[in-house]
């Protein structure tokens, strides 16, 4: 049987393939290896964790209907790891059609593939922007999540929608997972810890906004990998006529003061950072903070990686990655 990934040159779905093919499971990667960050870091990404000879990757749009056709009709997967997105909260402010082309219809793309070939599994990434500025920590899954403070979120909210709409009307066992700031090697340069990591090692200033007044729940990728691996291996079931649907935090459940993190950077790197401090901007959230209680007891969901471990690795890799040009 085949798993299709899809995403699987981008940051997550590069290691969750890699994962499943080194088990023995067939994988098949579909990834559109798009610009919004530089594509040779996906290419390499894709080669360094190439999922061996289990693994194939397919290059495509997966808003593309036609091509979701022929992926089943040549490799009919029945499972579905789906992972592929406009990802970005910055950028949903400046650019929202490729959110609502990739977030949206190619979700409903993947929900027609999957009623239609009626898939055993879909797991799908979500977000914890979608908690918004949530005063009640840390956050659970049955939070509401009608506020987004940003339009990547608010597509994120509509895709648990229409899963669990696909969910109870053709009963596809469905997972929804709310990742929180996933960090590690070959990670999206857009995101904190590389944009951070990248400008110490090279003496360059980094901004911090709200002046450095945030916490994350900085998660290492190796985890976020074991919790969609679990989640995927534990498909939900109808219970008393519910849709076979669920969402789960994947996050480490401990919340990290930003100027810890950069901290750890700059005591992996060996040198202090510039720090211009900046107001904080628009889309962002003060604080994420994972009650992870729920994938705890459905798949034994518990994070091993520290920032203590996971932090100097990332810079090591930073350092020895040479970098594509812009």
């Amino acid at each position: 049987m085949t798993v299709l990934v899809t995403g699987a040159a981008g940051f997550i779905g590069a290691y969750v393939a890699k994962a499943l093919s080194a088990r023995g499971e067939r994988v098949l990667g579909l990834d559109s290896f798009n610009d919004y960050y530089p594509v040779a870091l996906k290419r390499d990404r894709a080669r360094a964790l190439g999922a061996g000879s289990s693994f194939e990757m397919i290059e495509g749009d997966v808003a593309d209907q036609r091509l979701l056709e022929q992926i089943w009709r040549e490799h009919a997967p029945t499972r579905v790891v789906h992972l592929a997105a406009q990802a970005g909260v910055r950028y949903s402010i400046e650019a929202p059609r490729p959110y609502m082309h990739s977030n949206l219809i190619g979700f409903l793309e993947i929900l027609e593939a999957c009623r239609q070939h009626q898939v055993q599994h879909l797991v799908c990434a979500s977000t914890s922007s979608l908690y918004g500025q949530n005063p009640v920590q840390p956050f659970r899954e049955d939070a509401r999540i009608d506020r987004p403070l940003s339009l990547y979120a608010a597509t994120k909210g509509a895709n648990e929608l229409m899963a669990h709409s696909y969910a109870h009307l053709y009963r596809i066992p469905t997972t929804a997972l709310r990742f929180f700031t996933v960090y590690g090697p070959w990670g999206r340069p857009d995101m904190a810890p590389l944009l951070f990591t990248r400008a110490i090692l090279a003496g360059k200033p980094i901004q911090v906004f709200n002046h450095g007044q945030m916490k994350r729940d900085f998660t290492h990728v190796n985890d976020i990998v074991a919790g969609v691996i679990g989640a995927l291996d534990t498909p939900p079931a109808a219970v008393d006529g519910t849709a076979p649907y669920r969402v789960f935090n994947l996050g480490r459940g401990e919340p990290v003061d930003l100027m810890r993190f950069i901290e750890l950077i700059e005591e992996a790197a060996g040198r202090p950072a510039e720090r211009l401090y900046k107001d904080m901007q628009s889309g962002d959230m003060l604080e994420t903070f994972a009650d992870i209680g729920a994938a705890r007891a459905a798949f034994g969901y518990q994070p091993q990686t520290s920032i203590e471990a996971g932090v100097p690795a990332l810079v090591e890799w930073c350092r020895n990655y040479a970098w594509p040009e812009p």
